[in-house]
């Protein structure tokens, strides 16, 4: 039988492929969560227990987490009003959860955030004790979880604060930091402030305040707002630098800023690794990891392991960091594709390890990329000097 030749009509077939329609994940760097203890029943709000509540206003905290009589007057609840502290931030965090808890049982409303992706910052509402590793309990449940998250590929900071009801002392620095020692991070995971004599919850305005921000922009003197700090319960100079040595974060109100205003006095997080000391250095980090993961996904079972499949990838992680670059988070970056190189060489020119490299490559499917970035921090001291003369 003879071959049926297809027909010339309609002369012109269009297939449509929206591969390329697909958005990039995002990830906005200011989202929020506190965790928190209400009362039982309707006095604690209308929110489920352990259940990640979205919050979209004071008014909407008070109804999830507070009693609101008939005349809509609140009373306050210790999560309600950690809420209520850090929303009155300006500029505001992108997006604020709250989690209800019973008493002490703190653990479990942290372990109902961890489906939750896009939480960057945690705090637990009104908590100053540092409690147990096992089981974990207080502090060390929220440093704990942001530990924990954070390996899983949820980077998230905790953010606590000392105990503001300790009164000053000649020996005040060195207790705290003794006091507080189990919560230092080994991988940048906990911002700890101290504000003593705060009228209300410091760490929950303060994680507020810092979310607001893009990841690159530094804490320092960033003005946190919502509560007070009496005047003879301020840090002295010498208290300031003794707890920035620390590795905390004095809450302070400069007499160089016009009025009466707090302010954080440094922007550093509570890590035992030098590296990873300054909250906008793991922000930035983390940002770039995750924009990393969403736009070179993609790719993964799609390109290569070619030399044109390879300049795809780098194609790709170029445009990821040249719009961070072009945006000033960045100073500069370099790419480097080890087998990238070598494929981009005549095959007659490789050596045994040449070649060992790219079979081992191609036998395992797994490519290495080398990412050197440039991160150019922000001014926090400057060194003046001032040289008089009558000439």
């Amino acid at each position: 039988m003879p071959q049926t030749l297809p027909a010339a009509f309609p002369y012109i077939q269009v297939n449509i492929n929206t591969a390329g329609l697909v958005p990039t994940a995002q990830r906005l760097p200011g989202v929020i969560a506190i965790v928190g203890e209400t009362p039982a029943g309707a006095d604690g709000g209308t929110a489920l227990v352990n259940r990640p509540e979205e919050v979209a206003s004071i008014a909407h905290a008070a109804q999830l987490f507070a009693k609101v009589s008939n005349a809509g007057v609140v009373t306050p609840t210790t999560l309600y009003e950690s809420l209520r502290l850090a929303m009155l931030q300006d500029p505001k965090p992108s997006k604020v959860y709250g989690v209800r808890v019973t008493a002490g049982n703190h653990a479990e409303g942290l372990a109902a955030l961890d489906g939750v992706d896009d939480i960057t910052f945690v705090a637990l509402a009104g908590v100053t004790a540092i409690g147990t590793a096992n089981p974990p309990t207080g502090l060390l449940a929220l440093k704990a979880h942001v530990e924990t998250a954070s390996a899983d590929g949820n980077k998230r900071i905790g953010v606590a604060m000392i105990d503001p009801a300790v009164a000053r002392s000649t020996t005040y620095v060195a207790d705290m930091t003794t006091a507080i020692k189990p919560l230092q991070s080994g991988n940048g995971r906990m911002l700890m402030l101290a504000a003593r004599g705060a009228t209300g919850d410091a760490a929950a305005a303060t994680m507020a305040a810092v979310a607001a921000y893009q990841p690159h922009i530094s804490m320092v003197l960033k003005q946190v707002k919502g509560f007070a700090i009496p005047a003879h319960e301020q840090y002295t100079p010498t208290e300031i630098t003794q707890l920035s040595a620390a590795g905390l974060n004095a809450i302070i109100d400069p007499a160089l800023i016009v009025g009466e205003s707090l302010h954080l006095a440094d922007g550093k997080l509570y890590s035992s690794d030098a590296a990873l000391g300054f909250v906008d250095v793991v922000r930035t980090l983390d940002d770039i990891d995750f924009r990393l993961k969403a736009g070179l996904i993609g790719l993964v079972g799609d390109a290569r392991i070619t030399a044109g499949g390879l300049i795809r990838v780098k194609a790709r992680i170029e445009g990821i960091l040249g719009r961070l670059r072009r945006a000033g988070v960045i100073d500069g970056f370099s790419i480097t594709i080890p087998v990238l190189t070598l494929l981009s060489l005549p095959e007659a020119a490789w050596d045994t390890t040449d070649r060992e490299m790219v079979r081992t490559a191609r036998e395992t499917r797994t490519v290495e990329v080398d990412l050197q970035v440039v991160y150019g921090p922000a001014v926090h001291r400057l060194a003046v000097t001032l040289s008089p003369s009558f000439t």
